[in-house]
């Protein structure tokens, strides 16, 4: 039986329905907005996984390019491995769902979701959120409560929910929100330098849309739910959990207090072992097979309280630090002495190496998209290598960390850029820095915020690389700890406050506003007044670190690295594209091959010339420029025969525009063979005398050489006669001729007599 349900969303109405498409799946919901659908098709493993120490969900989003009614544009023309777009999508449905199951709940679970049709209007990524959540509460997957998600803009001076794909782009917000109906539990997006209080505002009015969300879900499940699976009860044996507090007692403490991350860890390991070898002996083999994973529990559940505890109780960190302290901060530049612009930022025991590369447009990063192709001219890569954390593990492609990560970087510095939306900054010149962007962060340490690093270490890079950014981008990750009524909020959190506390926000801007936030929590009812006081502690240490990165470098610099292409900007008439390219690209190819330079020619006849040097590309200019010349009548050109006929020589005269020199315009005497002047090759002076209505360009070699004194003087017996131009040569009809050459009305006579005779 196919059910529906819809809610108002701002000018849209959002509809669910389940019961037509994938019945056998244990939950599966289409969730629709306009002609948009996205399919959440849910399946669950009957028993828990075996071994598992974590929650083994997978989110797996996938766009079909049917669904807008195109044929992929790769060599097999079918869906392959997930885009950027479709892995960041599955990051935001898996992140606020994630805690919202039982502790003890391990069973293996597939989120998969399907676009199925697209209407490049309502945007298929927050639907996918809204979808999972109602396959997952009507299904017997024991999901504690249901989300909603909705994208806030800010297009107008008014705040927008779920705008339209082409208003985005006016918009100087786009996030991302879902929550539940207490809270906010995850926020995801970018903003043009908006303020900390228009963010928190931002998030009060996406919270009440998503509320109208949460009721309609949950009307859903009124009306076609299935019972929930049992969970296995998470209760411990008070007995155990007292013995693992007396071995470890204060213990735990000594060693959270080691400020050095991998000592400190080495130190609870080692703590943890002892605990659990002492148990073994205690219990013997088969009650300490069965007690194990509960002494594991037990043993992260002590870690957790005790530093939470000393944070509430003496508002100092495990690392000593006070509660809004940010690490010690070094910054090294131009590390990297043959690339463009490099930096090394360092934070306490996180570590960044960035570098910054400019290339031509023929570096443009290229996406094939629902919405057609897209091209990129900027664009960041995260790489988080096993061995920057001490870690020994397979070396893979990017996974879907690398790639998050990478974009909330990305997005932190990507509006600092005004060469990208030059109609947004109102910039004269569109083609103010014609350079593809490419940052690359590499993380050589980790503890913490190396996403954060990833924005500092790339605005320095660019700087030194000479990229006019609007202004520098600092990030901070905040973190929270909340125990009842008690609230601590930390700047610059540490990996274990990040794994042990109650809220992951990550903060990027400039002095003036906020450009990127990400936020993840796992606590309800965050008062409006603890945002409040969040934005205001992240926003001092974001000034904190800017203070630093300015006393390193305070300005972008303004000349390019010498190893950077240089890139020189003309412009000519579309007109002319043609002649610049010529037959089958042999022109363009040939001033390159001369020059070096590289050349990329626009519809609108911008033509840009790449080179290592001015010199280079000087010489290119020169050549294009001397090509869409235009050739006039009367002036003196210098030439190169191309070609030798009975009647003429053909000769460069601009570029590769061509004229000819009749045989009688090449000597001031009668030629009779065109070798005996020119040959192929050879470079000669020539004056245009005549472009005719079929744009013929006719030269000559006298007039030129008369012209510049350069006549040669003529055998002996031929007179000079006046030229085409009114100089003297040798027009053909003015030629002196030979006694015994009969005339032409002599030779019409002697045909008349002998055809008489017949």
């Amino acid at each position: 039986m196919v059910e529906r349900i819809s809610v108002q969303i701002g000018a849209d109405e959002l509809q669910f329905e389940t019961g037509r498409i994938a019945k056998q799946a244990h939950g599966a919901v289409i969730c629709q907005s306009g002609d948009t659908m996205v399919l959440s098709a849910v399946t669950v493993a009957q028993e828990a996984k075996e071994g598992a120490d974590f929650f083994p969900m997978t989110v797996d989003y996938r766009e079909k390019f049917y669904s807008v009614g195109q044929i992929p544009g790769n060599f097999f023309r079918r869906e392959s491995r997930p885009s950027e777009r479709e892995i960041l999508v599955c990051r935001m449905t898996d992140r606020p769902l994630r805690p919202l199951f039982p502790k003890r709940f391990l069973n293996e679970l597939m989120i998969c979701q399907t676009v199925f049709s697209a209407d490049n209007i309502h945007n298929p990524d927050v639907l996918s959120i809204n979808a999972a959540s109602a396959a997952l509460h009507v299904s017997k997957v024991p999901l504690l409560e249901p989300i909603g998600a909705v994208r806030v803009g800010y297009i107008n001076d008014a705040l927008v929910v779920n705008p339209h794909m082409d208003e985005v782009d006016n918009s100087s917000l786009d996030i991302i929100v879902a929550g539940t109906r207490d809270s906010i539990c995850m926020v995801e997006g970018q903003a043009h330098e908006l303020s900390d209080d228009l963010m928190v505002e931002a998030l009060e009015f996406a919270h009440g849309h998503i509320k109208a969300i949460v009721e309609c879900i949950d009307e859903f499940r009124n009306r076609v739910g299935v019972e929930k699976m049992p969970v296995p009860d998470d209760a411990i044996d008070p007995q155990l959990a007292a013995e693992v507090e007396a071995l470890t007692a204060g213990r735990i403490v000594e060693a959270l207090a080691i400020r050095e991350k991998q000592s400190r860890l080495d130190a609870l390991d080692a703590l943890k072992t002892e605990v659990l070898e002492t148990l073994a002996q205690r219990y013997g083999e088969e009650r300490y097979a069965e007690c194990a994973p509960q002494i594991e529990a037990v043993y992260g559940d002590l870690k957790k309280s005790i530093m939470r505890r000393s944070v509430i109780e003496t508002n100092l960190r495990m690392d000593g630090r006070r509660l809004d302290e940010v690490r010690p901060i070094t910054i090294e530049l131009d590390i990297l002495p043959r690339v463009h612009g490099s930096a090394l930022f360092t934070r306490g025991e996180t570590q960044a190496i960035v570098a910054t590369t400019l290339g031509t447009s023929r570096d443009e990063m290229r996406l094939d998209e629902l919405t057609g192709d897209e091209f990129r001219r900027f664009f960041l890569h995260y790489n988080f290598p096993a061995w920057s954390v001490g870690e020994v593990r397979r070396i893979a492609g990017p996974g879907r960390r690398e790639v998050g990560h990478g974009k909330l970087a990305e997005r932190a510095l990507e509006c600092m850029l005004p060469f990208l939306h030059p109609e947004r900054y109102d910039l004269a010149d569109e083609k103010s820095f014609p350079y593809t962007v490419r940052i690359v962060s590499d993380i050589t340490e980790s503890n913490g915020s190396s996403s954060m690093a990833t924005v500092c270490g790339g605005s320095l890079s660019m700087m030194a690389a000479g990229i006019p950014i609007k202004a520098p981008v600092a990030g901070i990750a905040m973190g929270l700890i909340k125990e009842g009524d008690e609230v601590r909020i930390l700047s610059d959190i540490l990996g274990d406050e990040d794994h042990l506390g109650d809220m992951d926000f990550k903060v990027c801007g400039t002095t003036k506003g906020i450009t990127a936030f990400q936020m993840d929590t796992k606590v309800k009812g965050l008062s409006r007044e603890v945002m409040k006081q969040a934005m205001e502690q992240a926003r001092a240490g974001r000034e904190h670190i800017l203070g630093i990165m300015n006393a390193a470098i305070a300005e972008p610099r303004p000349d390019l690295s010498p190893y950077a292409p240089r890139i020189f900007t003309i412009k000519i008439h579309p007109d002319k594209i043609r002649e610049v390219i010529g037959p089958g690209g042999k022109v363009i190819r040939q001033i390159q091959s001369e020059t070096g330079a590289e050349i990329e020619i626009e519809d609108d006849g911008t033509v840009n010339i790449a080179a290592t040097n001015k010199e280079a590309a000087d010489a290119a200019i020169e050549l294009i420029q001397e090509i869409v010349a235009d050739v006039e009548v009367g002036k003196i050109y210098t030439g190169r025969v191309t070609r030798i006929m009975n009647f003429g020589a053909f000769c460069t005269v601009i570029g590769n525009k061509e004229g000819m020199i009749h045989i009688s315009e090449l000597a001031d005497y009668r030629v009779n063979n065109v070798t005996d002047v020119v040959n192929v090759g050879d470079e000669i002076q020539i004056k245009v005398i005549e472009i005719d209505q079929m744009g013929r360009v006719n030269l000559s070699k006298i007039a030129a050489d008369r012209e510049l004194g350069q006549v040669q003087p003529a055998p002996e017996g031929y007179q000079s006669q006046p030229s085409r131009d009114g100089a003297q040569g040798n027009r053909r009809n003015d030629r002196p001729r030979r006694d015994d050459r009969p005339r032409r009305d002599d030779r019409n006579n002697d045909r008349s007599r002998r055809d008489r005779n017949r």
